[in-house]
């Protein structure tokens, strides 16, 4: 069975066969830190953590890059005006690679609590102002751009002419020179499509670095380009992030490489589609996002509660990524409800007591898991088999029916291979034992055993206290038969 992704620049689904055998290069945009981040960064980091995971599952030795944007334009049509970054910093009178730093470590926080596991590369844009000149001088030296008053600019007509610009997103540069608006204060451009390679900073500005052409900063473009060249050659397997950013980002990305070495650099090229509100993308230039934190904590006027970083994982992992998630708190609750009914029957399977034959089947489980995880990460359908799985785990742990050793061991790899260790999802809830879970989980134990001692001695009010503030501080205790559970 063959892993197969959907290649935008294809527009198709394709067999994955990496560059170098055994080895598999992918580079993702990262976030650009000059906020907190929100539902909207969540997305692209699970789906290729996701991604990442099942590479790994598949025995491939693979470097992962993904990008920390912390300098430059970042608006569509962003040659001019205010770097955010810049900006927050000149309102905060701090510097502004404070400011990034701050955004950064919030952003490794959050992503901790996603379970997405780090990149093997984070590179900066600000520490590769070098390579991102090399790349510009490149450009410059094969004739695909022009210098303009200390900026320089991508010759667009130009280079379609011999090429052709707009391949990925399908786009086709007549239709494109009759739409772009003149923008105020770009006069210095040949061509209203033609975007920056590099800028002349204004005095004003407080980012800036030297160069051949003069004191000022990358266009945003350049930096995705310069960095997946860098540390993944000049040819690579994957390209990833989100959907909005096929267009001008990633197709700039593609001229770009192409006017600096001949040809393109990625070979698949893979998006996620956008998280919703009310059919409205989220982000932070609509003001319509919510932080990650307000999810966490529940401060936030849509939100009726506040929601575990799982239940986050599990909401986005429910549909696929090329899918649209439209944002709703009641999908929020479901989604909560769904996971805690996964991860019960997880905690159920792993207390079943083996019998020497089975009278029920889970049919070829890991198969129709391997076979839709395999096409094109198909996470809805991996969690719906598990849910049909968990059904007769349930049924066993209620005593009807029996099950092998054998078959068994088969179910509970099947669910750490799936449920765990490639989507991700935590079967104890967060990790809030500092890293010791098995010294937590006895503390637990411990403390609810002291309650049992204190319900056969008759001692509600010992036992009341301490169910009752293991309740306010998120535990989910349940009397059984034979004793106890408890969950987060």
């Amino acid at each position: 069975m063959k892993l197969t992704i959907y290649n935008t620049l294809a527009r198709e689904k394709q067999v994955f066969e990496p560059l170098h055998e055994g080895r598999a290069g992918m580079y993702v945009c990262g976030p650009t830190v000059y906020g907190d981040p929100h539902l909207g960064h969540a997305r692209p980091a699970i789906t290729f953590d996701v991604l990442f995971r099942l590479l790994k599952h598949l025995g491939y030795k693979v470097r992962y890059v993904r990008n920390i944007t912390d300098v430059g334009h970042l608006e569509h049509d962003a040659d001019d005006g205010e770097d955010k970054i810049a900006k927050k910093a000149r309102l905060e009178q701090l510097e502004p690679m404070e400011v990034a730093q701050y955004y950064t470590l919030r952003y490794h926080k959050a992503m901790e609590l996603l379970n997405v596991l780090p990149p093997s590369i984070e590179p900066c844009a600000s520490g590769h102002i070098i390579e991102q000149i090399q790349l510009v001088e490149d450009i410059l030296k094969n004739g695909y751009g022009y210098v303009s008053d200390g900026s320089v600019y991508f010759d667009v007509e130009k280079y379609n002419k011999d090429h052709r610009y707009g391949i990925l997103s399908n786009r086709n540069i007549d239709d494109m020179l009759n739409v772009t608006r003149e923008l105020e204060g770009q006069e210095d451009k040949r061509n209203p499509v033609d975007f920056a390679l590099w800028k002349k900073a204004q005095p004003e500005h407080i980012m800036r670095w030297p160069s051949p052409w003069s004191d000022g900063f990358p266009g945003w473009h350049c930096e995705c380009t310069a960095m997946g060249k860098k540390y993944l050659g000049d040819h690579f397997d994957i390209h990833g992030g989100g959907m909005d950013l096929i267009f001008p980002h990633h197709e700039c990305e593609i001229a770009q490489a192409v006017a600096s070495q001949g040809s393109d650099i990625v070979r698949y090229w893979m998006h996620n589609n956008m998280i919703t509100i009310n059919g409205q993308k989220m982000g932070k230039s609509l003001g319509n996002f919510i932080t990650l934190d307000e999810f966490f904590t529940g401060s936030n006027k849509l939100l009726s509660q506040p929601f575990k970083p799982m239940t986050i994982r599990f909401f986005i992992l429910q549909a696929h990524y090329r899918s649209t998630v439209d944002f709703s708190d009641e999908a929020l609750v479901a989604a909560e409800k769904g996971l805690e009914r996964l991860l019960e029957a997880y905690a159920h399977l792993h207390k079943l007591q083996a019998a020497d034959a089975s009278t029920v089947s889970f049919g070829n489980l890991r198969e129709k898991c391997e076979e839709a995880i395999y096409d094109d990460l198909n996470t809805p359908i991996v969690i719906s088999l598990l849910f049909d799985a968990s059904r007769i785990i349930n049924s066993l742990y209620d005593g009807k029916g029996t099950i092998s050793a054998v078959d068994l061991e088969e179910v509970k790899s099947v669910f750490k291979i799936y449920l765990e260790d490639i989507l991700g999802l935590q079967a104890a809830g967060e990790d809030v034992s500092g890293g010791n879970t098995e010294a937590y989980r006895k503390a637990v134990d411990l403390l609810l055993s002291i309650r049992q001692q204190a319900k056969m001695n008759k001692d509600w009010t010992t036992s009341d206290k301490i169910r009752n503030e293991m309740t306010a501080i998120g535990f989910k205790v349940k009397d059984t038969k034979d004793g106890y559970e408890w969950n987060l």
